[in-house]
């Protein structure tokens, strides 16, 4: 693959709230933790276990759980800064998205593995939690586009690391205490079309040697961005099968 190959595959590669109910056959699956096992990560660990989840009561199950935080959310949203856009397109975004996806992978770490870590690293928390997290993201990224590859829709389902959706996802389903959730992809055929990317800039975020406060962006100017990626992003999340 030469380069602009795969600059074309980092641009396609975006995150689909919409799912179609159709199967995606068994090797596609494979194929997607093939690539993530090849992910790099600190000191060659391989920290990550994958459980992929395919009955339809536990893909309920974990749902379920998923949605039990969502009141509690949505009452954080009206605390959001005045400046921002208002939260009320919480109270639109009722559905699970991913509720109809075929097949959704957890990504676990072992936090066993740490112990492999030189141990000027073992003994610094914020090191070796950087690396342990950093590990998985490599993985979790590479699973995402290895679907983009072939041709299938994923999404990040962040909330089952939440404390108590994560206790509850782990005894659903017999996971042993040492392993942690990163993350969640529920991955299958789109059922919406992406969107144009709302982008910055890129001589706005490359700076080279000394870099004075000059260089970056005043507080104006990142508040500006916040707002026009929020409604970007809402517009996104909010919208309904084609």
């Amino acid at each position: 693959m030469n380069y602009e190959s795969f600059l074309e595959l980092v641009k396609k590669r975006r995150s689909i709230r919409r799912f179609k109910p159709d199967p995606i056959p068994d090797e596609y699956v494979d194929k997607l933790i093939e690539a993530a096992r090849w992910a790099p990560s600190g000191f060659n660990l391989q920290p990550w276990e994958f459980v992929v989840v395919k009955k339809q009561e536990l893909k309920d199950s974990i749902v379920q759980l998923s949605k039990e935080h969502r009141a509690q959310a949505a009452r954080m949203e009206l605390t959001r800064e005045p400046w921002q856009k208002s939260a009320s397109w919480y109270s639109k975004f009722k559905e699970m998205d991913y509720s109809s996806a075929p097949v959704s992978i957890i990504l676990f770490g072992d936090t066993r593995t740490q112990l492999g870590l030189p141990m000027f690293i073992r003994f610094d928390y914020s090191m070796r939690q950087s690396i342990f997290i950093s590990s998985l993201a490599h993985a979790f990224l590479y699973m995402h586009l290895a679907a983009t590859t072939l041709g299938l829709a994923t999404q990040w389902v962040s909330s089952v690391g939440l404390p108590s959706t994560h206790c509850l996802i782990k005894d659903l389903l017999g996971i042993p205490r040492e392993l942690e959730i990163y993350d969640m992809m529920a991955v299958g055929y789109p059922a919406v079309k992406s969107r144009p990317k709302l982008m910055r800039a890129r001589e706005k975020m490359v700076h080279y040697d000394y870099c004075g406060k000059e260089d970056f962006r005043t507080d104006e100017e990142v508040n500006d961005f916040i707002r026009r990626t929020r409604t970007w992003v809402v517009a996104t999340m909010i919208r309904r099968p084609d």
